[in-house]
């Protein structure tokens, strides 16, 4: 079947690149008709197949120099000799009374060049930008002559703008939507490829193929997914005379889902393995030197699981074409945040571990908080952002020199941001405090501000080569009133609040 399934791939090839020479599929035929009659063939790689294509037969006998000589009733007597000719769309065909007609079948799609649509998502943004920029002059025009008719006539304007704006955003949004399918199609050759070559049983569960996200975050997933793939194979499902001995099935089971979950889509990878001890992870740590005795003895069972992301770490006994390099999972995290999601880890010892990815729809338009700090104003994307909480000065306390509060059953490290990010002092003769509490994965931070300036949509822009790369900073964007401010990157404001002596 891999073998007919090799050569199906590769007329389909030879369609697209309009190449009709005729090939010999006699082989393959045969070997089906024998398989559909209940009989056996001698198996052979697919991948040998695949790349070595039958040779074509010889040509047929060149037509004369002057093709109308042969314009008869009658068809000429090569004619059985040679391939039908495959229909094209759009073709004309011919109908009883001599007419030529349209083909029934009408494409409906049409191929656009990525570059155009990632112009058509820019030209999108700006016109976000100035709708926010038209909402803000309208509101503020409404403010000073509310009583003047075409100020209410302008806010009536703005509104039907501002609802046009969001529609074609999400129209855009929607024409770079391919679905995860493309992705996923991959998973069930490679499991059957990883069954046979670690001897080991498994079945495969597929859910929400036809959830769709950017193209640009589906190209960058493939890697990503491969690599938790293989881990799930290796490290997590048993062999069969484990599985019977610990009482499961002798057949494994990998569940690969995706769902959507407000802005983000959310994939998980699932296996009901042996699933994740940390002390072994942390033992593991400590004899690579990726980890000291007293810091092992203070990790919390979340920390442990993202041991396995530490660049050099694995638990394999020995090195194989799967695992035991030291390489594949600190690669995934990488991919992961280059996309702006998150990975987080949940594990139970011989019952199963399970991955779960978390990235947006799209990398272009974001929810944001604004906030004040330190007489700069800052945006946080909304999606990292927990809660908000106002707390007074006197609740804030200090742990190895390091400013804390107790949020409920929880103690929140603080960070401000002149001391991540620079700027001046945030002001610190209020006696109430704001506390943006932002979250990756399980770690959670608290970021103190001044003041909180509400909820915006905003789009995320570069800083350009002059720039370069700012710690702590994602990229900037645009206020309505054409300020611009910058936009924080979780993942490093965290990074390097517990970095910072």
């Amino acid at each position: 079947m891999f073998e007919a399934y090799d050569l199906l791939k590769i007329l389909l090839e030879r369609i697209e690149q309009r190449n009709y020479d005729p090939m010999d599929l006699a082989g393959v035929e045969n070997k089906l008709s024998v398989i559909a009659a209940g009989g056996t063939v001698e198996l052979r790689s697919a991948s040998t197949a695949a790349a070595v294509p039958a040779h074509a037969p010889e040509a047929v006998e060149a037509e004369e120099e002057n093709p109308l000589e042969n314009l008869t009733d009658e068809p000429p007597a090569h004619a059985e000799e040679k391939e039908p000719a495959v229909p094209q769309p759009g073709m004309m065909s011919p109908q009883p009374g001599g007419q030529p007609a349209m083909a029934k079948s009408v494409d409906s799609t049409i191929r656009v060049d990525v570059s155009r649509l990632d112009t058509l998502m820019n030209l999108v943004g700006e016109l976000v930008l100035g709708r926010n920029r038209l909402s803000q002059i309208s509101h503020q025009m409404n403010e000073q002559y509310d009583n003047v008719p075409i100020s209410r006539e302008l806010l009536e304007t703005n509104s039907h703008i501002d609802f046009i704006t969001t529609e074609l955003q999400m129209a855009v949004m929607k024409t770079r939507m391919v679905p995860i399918a493309k992705v996923f199609n991959k998973i069930p050759r490679l499991i059957r490829e990883l069954s046979k070559e670690m001897k080991k049983d498994m079945d495969l569960e597929i859910f929400g193929e036809e959830t769709e996200l950017d193209k640009s975050l589906i190209e960058e997933l493939n890697d990503p997914l491969v690599h938790l793939i293989r881990n799930a194979a290796d490290h997590g499902v048993e062999s069969p005379d484990e599985r019977v001995a610990k009482g499961k099935p002798a057949r494994g089971k990998v569940i690969v889902r995706a769902d959507h979950e407000g802005n983000h889509i959310v994939i998980s990878i699932q296996d009901d393995g042996k699933g994740m001890d940390p002390d072994k992870l942390k033992r593991k740590a400590i004899e690579k030197g990726l980890l000291t005795e007293a810091e092992a003895a203070e990790m919390a069972v979340k920390d442990a699981y993202n041991l396995v992301f530490l660049p050099g770490f694995s638990m394999a006994q020995k090195v194989t074409n799967v695992s035991g390099r030291g390489v594949g999972m600190d690669v995934v995290r990488t991919n992961v945040q280059k996309l702006k999601g998150t990975i987080d880890i949940e594990s139970e010892i011989n019952v199963g571990s399970k991955f779960i990815i978390k990235l947006p729809l799209t990398l272009a338009i974001i929810q944001a908080l604004l906030v004040e700090a330190g007489g700069e104003i800052y945006s946080i994307p909304l999606d990292s952002v927990v809660e908000v909480v106002r707390i007074q000065r006197s609740e804030v306390s200090t742990i190895n020199k390091r400013e804390v509060i107790r949020l409920r059953n929880m103690v929140l490290p603080l960070a401000r941001i002149r001391e991540v990010l620079g700027g001046r002092t945030n002001g610190e003769d209020s006696e109430w405090i704001y506390v943006v509490v932002i979250g990756l994965a399980e770690k959670r931070l608290g970021i103190v501000v001044d003041s909180m300036l509400g909820q915006r949509e905003v789009v995320i822009k570069s800083l350009g080569e002059y720039l370069g790369s700012v710690r702590g900073i994602a990229g900037s964007t645009i206020l309505g009133d054409g300020r611009v401010i910058m936009i924080v990157d979780v993942a490093e404001m965290m990074r390097l609040h517990s970095t910072r002596s």
